[in-house]
Protein backbone atom coordinates (compact mmCIF):
# COMPACT_ATOMS: atom_id res chain seq x y z
CA UNK A 1 0.00 0.00 0.00
CA UNK A 2 1.37 3.59 -0.71
CA UNK A 3 -0.60 4.99 2.45
CA UNK A 4 0.43 3.98 5.98
CA UNK A 5 -3.03 3.29 7.87
CA UNK A 6 -1.35 1.13 10.70
CA UNK A 7 0.54 4.32 11.72
CA UNK A 8 -0.77 5.12 15.16
CA UNK A 9 -1.27 8.92 15.40
CA UNK A 10 -1.76 10.22 19.54
CA UNK A 11 -5.35 12.11 18.98
CA UNK A 12 -5.03 13.21 22.92
CA UNK A 13 -4.69 17.05 24.03
CA UNK A 14 -6.14 18.05 20.04
CA UNK A 15 -9.57 19.15 20.74
CA UNK A 16 -10.91 15.48 19.35
CA UNK A 17 -14.33 14.76 20.40
CA UNK A 18 -13.41 11.23 20.29
CA UNK A 19 -10.36 11.47 22.47
CA UNK A 20 -12.10 13.86 24.91
CA UNK A 21 -11.87 11.99 28.95
CA UNK A 22 -14.22 14.65 29.97
CA UNK A 23 -16.93 13.34 27.44
CA UNK A 24 -15.89 10.06 28.97
CA UNK A 25 -17.33 11.15 32.42
CA UNK A 26 -21.12 11.71 31.31
CA UNK A 27 -21.31 9.33 28.54
CA UNK A 28 -19.92 6.11 30.48
CA UNK A 29 -20.23 6.85 34.33
CA UNK A 30 -17.17 8.36 34.96
CA UNK A 31 -14.85 6.39 33.65
CA UNK A 32 -12.13 8.45 31.53
CA UNK A 33 -9.67 5.79 31.05
CA UNK A 34 -11.28 3.85 27.90
CA UNK A 35 -10.05 3.11 24.50
CA UNK A 36 -12.13 5.18 21.83
CA UNK A 37 -13.77 3.26 19.52
CA UNK A 38 -16.95 5.26 19.26
CA UNK A 39 -17.63 8.66 17.77
CA UNK A 40 -17.75 8.16 13.75
CA UNK A 41 -14.37 9.82 12.54
CA UNK A 42 -11.04 7.64 11.90
CA UNK A 43 -7.89 7.60 13.49
CA UNK A 44 -6.28 8.10 9.65
CA UNK A 45 -4.05 10.88 8.58
CA UNK A 46 -5.82 12.78 6.54
CA UNK A 47 -5.08 12.48 2.45
CA UNK A 48 -1.61 14.48 1.42
CA UNK A 49 -3.45 16.28 -1.29
CA UNK A 50 -5.96 17.77 1.62
CA UNK A 51 -3.64 18.34 3.66
CA UNK A 52 -1.51 20.57 0.97
CA UNK A 53 -4.28 22.19 0.10
CA UNK A 54 -4.96 23.61 3.70
CA UNK A 55 -1.78 24.37 3.80
CA UNK A 56 -1.40 26.49 0.82
CA UNK A 57 -4.23 28.49 2.58
CA UNK A 58 -2.26 29.40 5.80
CA UNK A 59 0.94 29.98 3.73
CA UNK A 60 -0.86 32.54 1.91
CA UNK A 61 -2.30 34.32 5.44
CA UNK A 62 -5.32 35.40 4.84
CA UNK A 63 -8.29 33.80 6.23
CA UNK A 64 -11.35 36.07 4.81
CA UNK A 65 -15.20 35.22 4.30
CA UNK A 66 -15.06 32.84 1.33
CA UNK A 67 -17.46 31.90 -1.63
CA UNK A 68 -17.50 28.47 -3.41
CA UNK A 69 -16.67 28.68 -7.28
CA UNK A 70 -16.73 26.39 -10.12
CA UNK A 71 -13.80 24.04 -8.87
CA UNK A 72 -15.63 23.17 -5.69
CA UNK A 73 -19.29 22.26 -7.72
CA UNK A 74 -17.65 20.70 -10.59
CA UNK A 75 -15.63 18.12 -7.89
CA UNK A 76 -18.73 17.37 -6.75
CA UNK A 77 -20.79 17.15 -9.58
CA UNK A 78 -17.46 14.54 -11.42
CA UNK A 79 -17.68 12.94 -8.17
CA UNK A 80 -20.50 11.54 -7.81
CA UNK A 81 -20.85 10.96 -11.87
CA UNK A 82 -17.75 8.82 -11.34
CA UNK A 83 -18.46 7.18 -8.20
CA UNK A 84 -21.96 6.72 -7.94
CA UNK A 85 -23.62 6.92 -11.31
CA UNK A 86 -25.36 10.10 -10.15
CA UNK A 87 -26.29 12.99 -12.39
CA UNK A 88 -25.85 16.37 -9.91
CA UNK A 89 -26.96 19.50 -11.53
CA UNK A 90 -25.23 22.58 -9.93
CA UNK A 91 -28.56 23.94 -8.49
CA UNK A 92 -29.07 21.17 -6.56
CA UNK A 93 -25.99 21.55 -4.60
CA UNK A 94 -26.74 23.68 -1.19
CA UNK A 95 -24.07 23.93 1.04
CA UNK A 96 -24.80 22.78 5.25
CA UNK A 97 -22.26 23.38 8.33
CA UNK A 98 -23.31 19.46 8.84
CA UNK A 99 -25.40 16.74 8.16
CA UNK A 100 -27.54 16.77 10.97
CA UNK A 101 -27.69 20.55 11.31
CA UNK A 102 -29.42 19.76 7.97
CA UNK A 103 -32.10 17.46 8.98
CA UNK A 104 -32.96 20.58 11.58
CA UNK A 105 -33.48 22.82 9.43
CA UNK A 106 -35.44 20.16 6.73
CA UNK A 107 -37.65 19.30 9.73
CA UNK A 108 -38.40 23.03 10.34
CA UNK A 109 -39.03 23.87 6.95
CA UNK A 110 -41.21 20.57 5.81
CA UNK A 111 -43.28 20.29 8.61
CA UNK A 112 -44.81 21.81 12.11
CA UNK A 113 -45.28 20.88 16.07
CA UNK A 114 -46.70 17.52 16.25
CA UNK A 115 -46.13 16.23 13.02
CA UNK A 116 -44.82 12.88 12.52
CA UNK A 117 -41.27 11.63 11.09
CA UNK A 118 -40.69 8.16 10.40
CA UNK A 119 -37.20 6.43 11.09
CA UNK A 120 -36.20 3.24 10.85
CA UNK A 121 -34.60 1.62 14.24
CA UNK A 122 -31.99 0.61 15.65
CA UNK A 123 -30.78 4.06 13.43
CA UNK A 124 -28.44 6.83 14.06
CA UNK A 125 -29.81 8.70 17.37
CA UNK A 126 -29.67 12.48 16.13
CA UNK A 127 -32.56 11.26 13.92
CA UNK A 128 -34.49 11.21 16.80
CA UNK A 129 -32.93 13.39 18.96
CA UNK A 130 -33.28 16.60 15.74
CA UNK A 131 -37.09 15.10 15.63
CA UNK A 132 -37.82 15.46 19.22
CA UNK A 133 -36.07 18.48 19.92
CA UNK A 134 -38.28 20.83 17.20
CA UNK A 135 -41.64 19.03 18.86
CA UNK A 136 -42.27 16.52 16.35
CA UNK A 137 -43.82 12.93 16.90
CA UNK A 138 -41.19 10.29 15.99
CA UNK A 139 -43.04 6.96 14.26
CA UNK A 140 -40.96 3.99 14.81
CA UNK A 141 -40.37 1.43 11.97
CA UNK A 142 -38.37 -1.38 13.11
CA UNK A 143 -36.21 -3.85 10.88
CA UNK A 144 -36.36 -6.98 10.66
CA UNK A 145 -33.17 -8.77 12.65
CA UNK A 146 -32.85 -11.87 10.88
CA UNK A 147 -29.70 -12.70 13.33
CA UNK A 148 -27.85 -9.90 12.28
CA UNK A 149 -29.21 -8.87 9.04
CA UNK A 150 -31.51 -6.50 8.43
CA UNK A 151 -34.67 -5.60 5.93
CA UNK A 152 -37.37 -3.55 5.83
CA UNK A 153 -41.03 -4.63 7.00
CA UNK A 154 -42.82 -2.69 4.65
CA UNK A 155 -46.16 -3.92 5.82
CA UNK A 156 -45.60 -1.94 9.04
CA UNK A 157 -44.05 0.81 6.78
CA UNK A 158 -47.10 1.54 4.89
CA UNK A 159 -49.42 0.91 8.20
CA UNK A 160 -47.31 3.14 10.14
CA UNK A 161 -47.35 6.21 7.59
CA UNK A 162 -50.85 6.13 7.42
CA UNK A 163 -52.13 5.81 11.00
CA UNK A 164 -50.18 8.49 12.16
CA UNK A 165 -50.09 10.94 8.87
CA UNK A 166 -46.78 10.78 8.41
CA UNK A 167 -45.30 14.04 6.85
CA UNK A 168 -41.29 12.81 6.51
CA UNK A 169 -39.44 9.53 6.20
CA UNK A 170 -35.90 9.57 7.48
CA UNK A 171 -33.95 6.97 5.07
CA UNK A 172 -29.97 5.98 6.14
CA UNK A 173 -28.37 4.51 3.53
CA UNK A 174 -26.13 2.68 4.27
CA UNK A 175 -27.92 2.63 7.19
CA UNK A 176 -25.88 3.62 10.26
CA UNK A 177 -25.59 0.96 12.49
CA UNK A 178 -26.41 -2.03 10.80
CA UNK A 179 -24.23 -1.79 7.76
CA UNK A 180 -26.66 -2.59 5.20
CA UNK A 181 -26.92 -0.87 1.73
CA UNK A 182 -30.20 -0.52 0.50
CA UNK A 183 -30.61 -2.27 -3.20
CA UNK A 184 -32.50 -0.65 -5.49
CA UNK A 185 -35.75 -2.29 -5.20
CA UNK A 186 -35.75 -1.75 -1.26
CA UNK A 187 -35.45 1.56 -2.24
CA UNK A 188 -37.89 2.08 -4.89
CA UNK A 189 -40.20 -0.24 -2.63
CA UNK A 190 -40.08 2.63 0.11
CA UNK A 191 -39.81 5.78 -2.39
CA UNK A 192 -43.01 4.14 -3.78
CA UNK A 193 -44.98 3.84 -0.77
CA UNK A 194 -44.18 7.65 0.52
CA UNK A 195 -44.92 8.96 -3.02
CA UNK A 196 -48.49 7.29 -2.41
CA UNK A 197 -48.95 9.16 0.86
CA UNK A 198 -47.74 12.49 -0.06
CA UNK A 199 -44.17 11.62 2.50
CA UNK A 200 -41.12 13.30 2.21
CA UNK A 201 -38.43 11.37 1.62
CA UNK A 202 -34.88 12.33 3.42
CA UNK A 203 -31.87 10.58 2.64
CA UNK A 204 -28.58 10.70 4.85
CA UNK A 205 -26.56 9.07 2.21
CA UNK A 206 -23.23 10.56 4.25
CA UNK A 207 -21.46 7.01 4.17
CA UNK A 208 -22.19 6.39 0.73
CA UNK A 209 -19.00 6.45 -0.32
CA UNK A 210 -17.43 3.74 2.18
CA UNK A 211 -19.09 0.91 0.10
CA UNK A 212 -16.95 -2.78 0.10
CA UNK A 213 -16.38 -4.65 -3.06
CA UNK A 214 -19.13 -7.08 -3.19
CA UNK A 215 -21.96 -4.07 -2.75
CA UNK A 216 -23.07 -0.67 -4.69
CA UNK A 217 -24.65 2.23 -3.39
CA UNK A 218 -27.91 3.35 -4.89
CA UNK A 219 -28.22 6.99 -4.35
CA UNK A 220 -31.86 7.93 -4.36
CA UNK A 221 -31.62 10.84 -6.78
CA UNK A 222 -30.65 7.61 -9.62
CA UNK A 223 -34.12 6.21 -8.77
CA UNK A 224 -37.12 7.15 -11.26
CA UNK A 225 -38.25 10.91 -12.03
CA UNK A 226 -41.30 10.33 -9.32
CA UNK A 227 -38.77 9.76 -6.57
CA UNK A 228 -35.97 11.66 -7.06
CA UNK A 229 -38.44 14.59 -7.16
CA UNK A 230 -39.62 13.04 -4.08
CA UNK A 231 -36.04 13.58 -2.04
CA UNK A 232 -33.67 15.47 -0.44
CA UNK A 233 -30.17 13.50 -0.31
CA UNK A 234 -27.98 14.69 2.80
CA UNK A 235 -24.18 13.78 1.27
CA UNK A 236 -20.22 15.22 2.60
CA UNK A 237 -16.87 14.53 2.67
CA UNK A 238 -17.06 14.15 6.30
CA UNK A 239 -17.06 10.23 6.35
CA UNK A 240 -14.96 9.88 3.13
CA UNK A 241 -12.03 11.66 3.80
CA UNK A 242 -12.45 12.19 7.80
CA UNK A 243 -13.04 16.02 7.08
CA UNK A 244 -16.02 15.79 10.58
CA UNK A 245 -14.20 18.55 12.34
CA UNK A 246 -14.46 21.02 8.81
CA UNK A 247 -18.51 20.92 8.94
CA UNK A 248 -18.51 21.02 5.30
CA UNK A 249 -21.60 19.08 3.85
CA UNK A 250 -24.06 19.65 1.16
CA UNK A 251 -27.80 18.88 0.42
CA UNK A 252 -28.95 17.93 -3.03
CA UNK A 253 -32.74 19.00 -3.91
CA UNK A 254 -33.28 17.96 -7.29
CA UNK A 255 -37.21 19.66 -7.53
CA UNK A 256 -37.03 23.25 -7.87
CA UNK A 257 -40.01 23.31 -5.82
CA UNK A 258 -38.70 21.90 -2.47
CA UNK A 259 -35.65 23.51 -3.64
CA UNK A 260 -36.96 26.75 -3.34
CA UNK A 261 -39.08 26.22 0.15
CA UNK A 262 -35.74 25.27 1.38
CA UNK A 263 -33.65 27.90 0.38
CA UNK A 264 -36.24 30.24 2.11
CA UNK A 265 -34.91 28.70 5.58
CA UNK A 266 -31.00 29.13 4.76
CA UNK A 267 -31.80 32.83 3.48
CA UNK A 268 -33.45 33.85 6.97
CA UNK A 269 -30.62 32.28 8.87
CA UNK A 270 -27.90 33.71 6.00
CA UNK A 271 -26.26 29.81 5.98
CA UNK A 272 -24.47 30.77 2.72
CA UNK A 273 -20.71 29.41 2.10
CA UNK A 274 -18.06 26.54 3.28
CA UNK A 275 -15.49 27.82 5.01
CA UNK A 276 -12.11 28.67 3.02
CA UNK A 277 -10.72 25.39 4.63
CA UNK A 278 -13.64 23.17 3.73
CA UNK A 279 -13.69 24.15 -0.38
CA UNK A 280 -10.39 23.42 -0.34
CA UNK A 281 -10.55 19.76 1.12
CA UNK A 282 -13.63 19.11 -0.90
CA UNK A 283 -12.23 19.80 -3.93
CA UNK A 284 -8.77 18.35 -3.13
CA UNK A 285 -10.24 15.66 -2.18
CA UNK A 286 -12.55 14.59 -4.99
CA UNK A 287 -10.39 15.46 -7.41
CA UNK A 288 -6.84 13.94 -6.04
CA UNK A 289 -7.78 11.70 -3.29
CA UNK A 290 -9.56 8.61 -5.36
CA UNK A 291 -6.67 6.32 -4.87
CA UNK A 292 -6.45 7.06 -1.19
CA UNK A 293 -9.80 6.05 -0.97
CA UNK A 294 -9.74 3.01 -2.52
CA UNK A 295 -6.84 1.99 -0.22
CA UNK A 296 -8.84 3.22 2.60
CA UNK A 297 -11.44 0.94 1.78
CA UNK A 298 -9.14 -2.11 1.51
CA UNK A 299 -7.79 -1.32 4.55
CA UNK A 300 -10.95 -1.11 6.26
CA UNK A 301 -12.67 -4.50 4.48
CA UNK A 302 -9.03 -6.40 6.20
CA UNK A 303 -10.58 -5.40 9.62
CA UNK A 304 -13.74 -6.13 9.36
CA UNK A 305 -12.85 -9.51 7.80
CA UNK A 306 -10.22 -9.45 11.00
CA UNK A 307 -12.98 -8.49 13.30
CA UNK A 308 -15.10 -11.70 11.74
CA UNK A 309 -12.46 -13.88 12.03
CA UNK A 310 -11.08 -13.09 15.69
CA UNK A 311 -14.48 -13.66 16.91
CA UNK A 312 -15.38 -17.00 15.27
CA UNK A 313 -11.97 -18.12 16.83
CA UNK A 314 -11.99 -16.58 20.26
CA UNK A 315 -15.16 -15.28 20.88
CA UNK A 316 -18.33 -16.92 18.79
CA UNK A 317 -21.01 -16.31 21.26
CA UNK A 318 -20.94 -12.44 20.07
CA UNK A 319 -22.92 -12.72 16.71
CA UNK A 320 -22.13 -10.89 14.13
CA UNK A 321 -22.54 -9.68 10.07
CA UNK A 322 -19.83 -7.71 8.38
CA UNK A 323 -21.53 -4.68 7.04
CA UNK A 324 -21.91 -4.04 3.77
CA UNK A 325 -20.99 -0.28 3.72
CA UNK A 326 -19.64 2.10 6.62
CA UNK A 327 -16.63 1.56 9.26
CA UNK A 328 -19.26 0.30 12.05
CA UNK A 329 -19.45 -3.03 13.32
CA UNK A 330 -23.08 -3.59 15.00
CA UNK A 331 -22.32 -6.58 17.52
CA UNK A 332 -24.71 -8.41 19.54
CA UNK A 333 -23.68 -9.44 22.81
CA UNK A 334 -27.32 -11.02 23.77
CA UNK A 335 -25.51 -14.41 24.98
CA UNK A 336 -23.60 -12.62 27.31
CA UNK A 337 -26.43 -10.58 29.19
CA UNK A 338 -28.76 -13.84 30.01
CA UNK A 339 -26.72 -14.30 33.07
CA UNK A 340 -27.93 -11.20 34.07
CA UNK A 341 -23.99 -9.04 32.83
CA UNK A 342 -24.64 -5.97 31.59
CA UNK A 343 -22.98 -4.04 28.57
CA UNK A 344 -21.83 -0.94 31.41
CA UNK A 345 -20.14 -3.85 33.52
CA UNK A 346 -18.31 -5.43 30.34
CA UNK A 347 -16.65 -1.76 28.67
CA UNK A 348 -16.86 0.32 31.44
CA UNK A 349 -15.33 -2.05 34.05
CA UNK A 350 -13.39 -4.60 32.70
CA UNK A 351 -12.69 -4.16 28.97
CA UNK A 352 -11.84 -0.15 29.05
CA UNK A 353 -13.71 0.52 25.36
CA UNK A 354 -15.21 3.33 24.89
CA UNK A 355 -18.02 2.20 22.25
CA UNK A 356 -21.92 2.86 20.98
CA UNK A 357 -24.48 1.33 23.60
CA UNK A 358 -27.03 -0.16 21.06
CA UNK A 359 -29.78 1.52 22.88
CA UNK A 360 -28.48 4.85 21.59
CA UNK A 361 -29.73 3.74 18.49
CA UNK A 362 -33.64 2.50 19.59
CA UNK A 363 -34.59 -0.03 21.98
CA UNK A 364 -34.23 -2.82 18.68
CA UNK A 365 -30.74 -2.24 19.47
CA UNK A 366 -30.11 -2.91 23.20
CA UNK A 367 -28.56 -6.11 23.27
CA UNK A 368 -25.84 -4.63 20.48
CA UNK A 369 -22.79 -2.49 20.67
CA UNK A 370 -21.74 -0.06 17.33
CA UNK A 371 -17.57 -0.56 17.52
CA UNK A 372 -15.80 1.72 15.47
CA UNK A 373 -13.05 0.04 13.52
CA UNK A 374 -11.75 2.99 11.06
CA UNK A 375 -8.59 2.53 13.14
CA UNK A 376 -4.90 0.98 13.10
CA UNK A 377 -5.35 -3.26 13.10
CA UNK A 378 -3.17 -3.07 15.98
CA UNK A 379 -5.72 -0.71 17.83
CA UNK A 380 -8.26 -2.88 16.95
CA UNK A 381 -6.70 -6.25 18.35
CA UNK A 382 -6.28 -4.39 21.51
CA UNK A 383 -9.96 -3.75 21.88
CA UNK A 384 -10.68 -7.43 20.77
CA UNK A 385 -8.52 -8.71 23.03
CA UNK A 386 -9.86 -6.49 26.10
CA UNK A 387 -13.29 -7.61 25.23
CA UNK A 388 -12.43 -11.25 25.02
CA UNK A 389 -10.87 -11.23 28.70
CA UNK A 390 -14.12 -9.42 29.95
CA UNK A 391 -16.03 -11.76 28.91
CA UNK A 392 -14.63 -14.62 29.39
Amino acid sequence: MKYNFDEIIDRSKTNSRKCNPELYKDTYNGKTDLLPLWVADMDFRVAPPILRSMSNIIEHGILGYSVAEDDYYNSIIEWNKKRKDCNIEREWIIFSNGVVPALNYIIQTFTKEGDSILIQTPVYNPFRVSTENNGRKIVENQLIDSNGYYTVDYEDFERKIVENNVKIFILCNPHNPVGRVWKKEELEKMGDICLKHNVLVVADEIHSDLIFKEYKHCSFLTLKDELKNNCIVCSAPSKTFNLAGLQTSFIFIANPDLRAKYQETMTKIRLEAPNIFGIAAVTAGYTKCEEWLDELIQYLDGNRNYIEEYLKENIPEIKYVKPEGTYLAWLDFSEFLKSGDSLENIFEERAKVAIDYGNWFGTAGEKYIRLNFASPRSILKEALDRIKKAVK
